[in-house]
């Protein structure tokens, strides 16, 4: 028999994970708000820590890349 791992939502007021049991342990951690956010925690206080790093990690990118695009179509026009 096949066995599915059951996923759980979760929120601690300002942000929203989805904690899929992993295979060797603890869960897969991604949030439905968040597409690109993906981590794997131990615990679910870990998957909030992990989480909302990995959040603060993605804003920085994703300005980084707004800017670098703004840059460049500054130049082209």
């Amino acid at each position: 028999m096949c066995s599915v791992a059951k996923s759980y939502t979760a929120s601690d007021g300002s942000l929203v994970l989805t904690l899929t049991p992993a295979d060797e342990g603890g869960f897969v951690v991604t949030s439905p708000l968040e597409p690109e956010l993906i981590t794997e925690a131990e615990s679910i206080d870990d998957a909030f820590r992990m989480a909302h790093d990995a959040l603060r990690a993605l804003r920085a990118s994703r300005v980084k890349l707004l800017r670098k695009l703004a840059s460049s179509s500054r130049r082209s026009a």
